[in-house]
């Protein structure tokens, strides 16, 4: 919130600082005519850079309307601003508004073809609207990008693309690459005890669910994954304890529910 605070100030200070420029004197008009081209440039990549901060910090805390304004104003000043454009088919995307989002995306794309973020998130959008075949090629495009920053997040986003197609092997291949470069990310960690329970390995399940539980990752699906994990090893004690657990966190959930029935093969 200090950070939008700052910004806001910031702008307010830009206004007032137009304001004097436009009704004062004829020589604070001409030291405003007199920049070079250079300071121009940097002033708009100022500008865009603080109204595109503004945007993503309001999108993050889910005023997703304040946000689009921020972009709409990027987009006045600088019409080919990739990020702007990505991060409105975001927007869009959560709407399930999905033909602005592709729109948006591939506008994106096109202006900057090698952002490997832009090429992820499209990537996603793909995975989630059922062209889950699709989506792996752009996935893999990004993970063939060496100065990529976090590649287990492509290679989870790519893993849950594949049990999308009921790919075991492939998503098991893409969850332990993600594995080896951040052994403790806990989606990696929940999709590979996942893939392991459905293939019927339940010790090897037990072992990556321990990893999300111990972290204290106890989201209802989570509590619930492992409570089918350790129903199938016979562990009536570790059960209950979780069972505790899903009924203290999440009595209203799906989960809880299903606990009740001992819906546990479902």
């Amino acid at each position: 919130m200090k950070i939008v605070e700052t910004y806001v100030r910031f702008f307010l200070c830009l206004v007032l600082a137009l304001t004097v420029v436009a009704c004062g004197s004829n020589k604070g008009e001409r030291k405003t005519a007199d920049k070079s081209p250079a300071e121009e440039k940097l002033d708009l990549q100022k500008r865009v850079s603080y109204r595109m901060q503004l945007a993503v910090e309001y999108y993050q805390q889910g005023q997703a309307k304040v946000a689009l304004e921020e972009i709409r104003q990027v987009l006045l000043i600088a019409p080919d601003t990739a990020d702007a454009y990505s991060l409105r088919a975001l927007i869009a995307m959560d709407a399930n508004d999905n033909q602005p989002a592709e729109e948006d995306f591939l506008r994106a794309i096109k202006l900057a073809p090698t952002n490997s973020d832009l090429v992820n998130n499209y990537g996603w959008f793909l995975c989630q609207t059922g062209r889950e075949k699709l989506a792996l090629t752009y996935f893999e495009r990004v993970l063939k990008d060496p100065n990529y920053p976090t590649p287990s997040k492509v290679l989870n986003n790519a893993g849950v693309c594949s049990l999308r197609l009921k790919d075991l092997k492939g998503a098991e291949a893409y969850f332990m690459q993600g594995f080896k470069e951040q052994p403790g990310n806990p989606s990696i960690n929940a999709n590979l005890a996942k893939v392991y329970f459905d293939r019927g390995e339940h010790e090897k399940a037990r072992f990556y669910i321990q990893r999300v539980v111990k972290a204290e990752i106890l989201t209802a699906d989570v509590l619930w994954l492992a409570i089918k994990i350790e129903n199938k090893l016979g562990d009536e004690s570790a059960v209950n304890s979780l069972g505790t657990q899903l009924r203290r966190r999440h009595p209203n959930s799906k989960e809880f529910t299903d606990f009740q029935r001992g819906a546990f093969n479902e």
